[in-house]
């Protein structure tokens, strides 16, 4: 899953018509929301390009290309602190196979608030290993964030307004509470993301946002 940074319209509050496992019911709304933070791959930054030479983005001149999968997130909310262990697999492709060869790419983990604010940020490294002769390899990296709950926990004011019974006849029996900005902007600040990606140089942005 590939999210962007900016611009994100997931509230971690879904509003629908029927109701089902860790969901309140509330006058016929039906409010869904975990203080865990979603976890996928940042837009623009899942594929990473190296080049031979490093000067050239010519399609001759690819030396290697990886990109980020299989993402997935296990939450732990049981106490103050929401932990979040991420793992990823990084598949990648190499152009000469004549030789064994290590390659070293950088990643990182950043946590999004509200859909914008990048609050957190950790660097790491994953290690590729070509055997001779072998053109693609796999790796496995792991990252971990946490937040706390007091941040990621909706005011009791605005749960009351998403969750309050509304009978048939009222003024705003079928008004959604998120059309309220107030109730709007306390749900994206509690709201959370942990969004994994390689960590691109200025140039390799710019070649990943113009192929």
């Amino acid at each position: 899953m590939k999210t962007p940074l900016l611009g994100l319209t997931a509230l971690g509050l879904i509003l629908s018509g029927c109701a089902g496992k860790g969901e309140i019911v509330e006058g016929g709304i039906t409010a869904v929301r975990s203080a865990c933070p979603t976890v996928g791959v940042a837009a623009g930054t899942g594929d990473i390009t190296l080049f031979d030479p490093v000067t050239s983005q010519d399609a001759s001149a690819i030396d290697v290309v990886a990109n980020m999968t299989n993402v997935r997130g296990a939450c732990n909310d049981a106490g103050d602190q929401i932990a979040t262990a991420v793992t990823f697999d990084v598949l990648a492709r190499r152009t000469r196979t004549d030789a064994p060869r290590d390659v070293v790419l950088p990643y990182y983990i950043a946590i999004v608030r509200g859909g914008s604010a990048v609050t957190a940020k950790r660097k790491g490294q994953i290690a590729i290993h070509f055997d001779a002769g072998q053109a693609r390899a796999q790796a496995s990296g792991t990252a971990s964030t946490q937040i706390a709950r007091s941040a990621a926990t909706l005011p009791e004011e605005v749960r009351e307004q998403l969750t309050r019974k509304r009978k048939a006849g009222d003024e705003d029996a079928a008004t959604d509470p998120l059309a309220r900005p107030e109730v709007r902007s306390a749900v994206l600040r509690a709201t959370f993301e942990a969004l994994v990606g390689f960590q691109l140089t200025d140039e390799q942005l710019k070649y990943n946002a113009q192929r």
